[in-house]
């Protein structure tokens, strides 16, 4: 809780910890601990956190614990103490997450922290503005390999168990604690760095034995974005990189994508496609490497005092993680995958009531799980979105020169907004804290409208920020014949050298905010959108139809009209993919029940004909065709050839079985017992539409037996696309088993049991009915923080539909 964080971290000071943990029992894990800290008031009273010890006992003697805390009195000036434990491993990703890897039978043991989760793994102070040095060694079996925040010193080989022991890193924050075991395969290089002894740094990718093969084929890419980022930062940034090694592991059980531990980055092991990734997918992985990256300075170097600034962490990754993977890493179209993926996942949450000030009110987080809930897309889209409008409106020196003169001052140490603005204030001579005020700490989002004084158009804005953008006109057919830099306040701006024109404000996506084209600028851009040279652009105003139809200014039947003109001749992977997904989750949130399979007709018609056309389409076209094809013969052709790739094949097991036929899912988990074969293969089970099936599967769903992984797997199959009437009867009972299922569990499993709502074609009355049930279900209380918000957010979005 806050009060008492504050009144700890004024207590306790310079705090080290030495740990020893082993990890060669199956049944649970030992720990050894020695924390030394002074203490600012000799003789006050603290405690440590250890959630789900057995056997503790502190300083030899058994301990003072209780709800997950062991009690620390009569503190002196400076103090020592020492806890040892048995902890359980346990298989939701909170905690030390144990594995066991279907291909090959291998187990994988990783501490997936975060949050308040270091607790489960070790005793520590667990708050973020405590930091602590780690000197860590390692028990376990002696064919693993262990990663860890610090760089490996030593490895003792002993009697089937190998000790691992790594150097003491620098003070961070107890929830970026992490170590990885498992047999792990591995890619190591020395990255060159002046500054490192000998000039170089160990950097290295690590993966599940089982994953070998992707490891080995994706390999060079992975060091040479790795490389790329890496070099590009000890550039733009003034304090050095400060951790003695960077190794980077695809591991499984991670709720999280990723998780910025120092030295030792932990990925989603499914970041590691076993088929050939999409483009969309390709880049998304090179701006999760370069987002992680840069947590290294902000977030793991610079870290947030409490919660309410998690904003300084993600948003910064965020925003430098498309940023740097265009500019560094190659992928210079990553502000093209933004405008049409990321962005619009904020301007969604900024519609909900849970909306936040992406700088929030410090007694707003008053606890953890209520923290939790704001790692949204708040915080990292609109975030990401609002401090790429700061650097255009400052300018890139003066944004990197405060933002250089934030991590300086406050290096190793917390920062918060306050803090941050200072370094800016002295950057620039912009009035930056009028610009946080109005952008940080207000909610919402400001409306771009055109209009026309005769043949004039003219600029203006709904909302009250300021706003610096590029606007560009086109001809009627959508040829563009120029562009101007458009400050754009309180007062409209008339843009007479465009008269006449097709008009498209935030052409640059530059800034968060909405647009309303004019009648005359919107006909012409419906007739030649596909026509439009900048994929840029194009992603913007696909983005624009899409929203334009969540706010019901035209219907779903227009939006595939559009893409069924549009979309066909559209040559750019990032845009299409992006339209595509955009295109499944209108349908299936917005069309009503008797019009859907109208509409993913169309929608596969468009996947079938870009397979068959650009090649760097065809990836991505084929997983949608493949999902949402009627024609089973098309479909049982497909999975007869060898050469077919495994995702689009699991696709078509899915959409075999939801059409009926489950009998492929049986021989294609034979051909694949893969971690993602094994997901795939609960989706199909979950996809098979008899009444039988789907009691079978429900049990299975709200039994508490699956991990997260494993319940994401079930659920996004339960609610199969043109199932309404079949699934009726569990509407109600998603409320009640859910809300069963999350009170009786953590937080991982709220969190995928909101996830799991019930999205799919309704009836006007049947939506009421669900939503109903849900606002009953919150209105009578005692709905897990995690779970309340995202039922908050699922109401608000059956009101947008309704």
């Amino acid at each position: 809780m806050l009060p008492e964080a504050r009144e700890r971290a004024l207590l306790l000071t310079d705090v080290h910890t030495v740990l020893h943990l082993d990890l060669t029992s199956t049944e649970d894990f030992g720990v050894e601990a020695t924390i030394s800290f002074r203490c600012t008031e000799p003789g006050s009273s603290s405690f440590l956190e250890l959630n789900g010890g057995t056997d503790v006992t502190l300083d030899g003697q058994p301990a003072p614990y209780a709800d997950g805390r062991i009690a620390l009195t009569d503190l002196a000036e400076t103090n020592e103490v020492r806890v040892t434990a048995r902890m359980p491993y346990v298989h939701d990703g909170d905690g030390m997450t144990e594995t066991i890897d279907p291909a090959d039978g291998e187990r994988y043991v990783c501490a997936h922290t975060s949050m308040d989760i270091t607790q489960k793994v070790i005793p520590c102070f667990d708050q973020p503005d405590i930091k602590t040095t780690f000197s860590l060694s390692v028990t376990a079996p002696s064919h693993w390999t262990v990663v860890a925040n610090g760089q490996l010193d030593s490895r003792t080989s002993g009697d089937g168990a190998d000790t691992w022991t790594f150097g003491k890193t620098p003070p961070f924050s107890s929830y970026l604690f992490t170590l990885v075991g498992g047999p792990w395969v591995s890619v190591t290089w020395d990255e060159p760095y002046a500054p490192a002894p000998g000039g170089t740094l160990p950097f290295g990718w690590h993966a599940r034995a089982s994953q070998g093969r992707e490891l080995e084929r994706d390999a060079e890419e992975l060091q040479r974005i790795t490389s790329s980022c890496f070099q590009h930062y000890t550039k733009i940034f003034e304090p050095e990189y400060p951790y003695a090694d960077y190794q980077q592991v695809f591991a499984p059980g991670l709720n999280w994508g990723a998780m910025e531990f120092p030295g030792c980055v932990v990925f989603r092991d499914s970041y590691l496609t076993q088929g050939a990734p999409t483009e969309l997918e390709k880049e998304w992985v090179a701006s999760t490497i370069a987002h992680e990256m840069a947590h290294m300075w902000f977030g793991d170097l610079v870290t947030m005092k409490w919660w309410e600034d998690s904003w300084l962490n993600e948003s910064f990754a965020d925003f430098m993680g498309f940023d740097v993977a265009g500019v560094a890493a190659g992928y210079t179209d990553a502000w093209t995958s933004a405008a049409i993926t990321r962005k619009p996942t904020g301007y969604r949450a900024d519609r909900r009531r849970s909306t936040h000030p992406i700088a929030e009110d410090t007694d707003k987080i008053v606890d953890v799980d209520t923290a939790f809930a704001n790692f949204d897309m708040i915080t990292y889209a609109k975030g990401n979105a609002t401090l790429a409008q700061l650097g255009h409106w400052l300018g890139e020196e003066d944004f990197l020169a405060g933002v250089n003169r934030h991590l300086t001052a406050h290096a190793f140490g917390n920062a918060d907004l306050a803090d941050f603005l200072d370094s800016l204030d002295s950057a620039t001579e912009h009035d930056v804290r009028a610009w946080a005020e109005a952008w940080l700490r207000t909610t919402g989002f400001d409306t771009l409208v055109v209009t026309r004084d005769g043949d004039i158009p003219v600029l203006t804005r709904e909302g009250s920020r300021l706003h610096r953008l590029t606007v560009s006109a086109y001809d009627d057919a959508m040829r563009l014949v120029g562009s101007r830099d458009v400050q754009l306040g309180d007062e409209p701006v008339r843009l007479e050298e465009f008269a006449g024109r097709v008009v498209v404000p935030n052409s640059g996506d530059e800034t968060f905010a909405v647009i309303r084209p004019d009648e005359q600028s919107w006909a012409a851009i419906t007739a030649g959108l596909s026509s439009v040279e900048s994929q840029l652009t194009r992603a913007l105003l696909w983005w624009t139809a899409i929203d334009l139809c969540e706010s019901q200014v035209i219907g779903v039947d227009e939006l595939i009209a559009l893409a069924d003109q549009h979309l066909r001749p559209e040559t750019h992977p990032l845009v299409f993919e992006g339209v595509m997904r955009n295109l499944q989750a209108i349908t299936r949130r917005y069309a009503a029940p008797g019009e859907v399979a109208d509409h993913l007709a169309v929608i596969a018609d468009i996947a079938r004909g870009a397979t068959e056309g650009d090649p760097r389409l065809a990836p991505g076209a084929s997983r949608v065709l493949a999902r949402l094809s009627s024609d089973r013969d098309h479909l049982v052709d497909w999975l007869a050839q060898d050469d077919v790739d495994p995702s689009v094949r699991w696709a078509a097991v899915q959409r075999l079985a939801e059409l009926g036929d489950p009998s492929h899912i049986d021989v294609e988990s034979q051909r694949d017992q893969s971690v993602s074969g094994h997901h795939a293969a609960l989706t199909a089970q979950a996809l098979v539409p008899t009444e039988a099936a789907k009691a079978e599967i429900w049990e299975r769903l709200m039994g508490g037996e699956l991990g997260s992984h494993e319940y994401d797997a079930v659920a996004a199959g339960f609610w199969g696309w043109e199932q309404a009437d079949l699934l009726r009867p569990y509407l109600d009972r998603y409320v009640t088993d859910g809300l069963a299922l999350a009170r009786r569990s953590g937080q991982a499993m709220a969190d995928v049991i909101g996830d799991a709502f019930p999205r799919l074609p309704l009836s006007p009355a049947v939506r009421r009915e669900l939503r109903a049930a849900v606002a009953s279900a919150l209105e009578a209380g005692e709905v897990p923080t995690v779970l309340a918000r995202a039922w908050n957010d699922a109401l608000d979005d059956l009101d947008r539909t309704l």
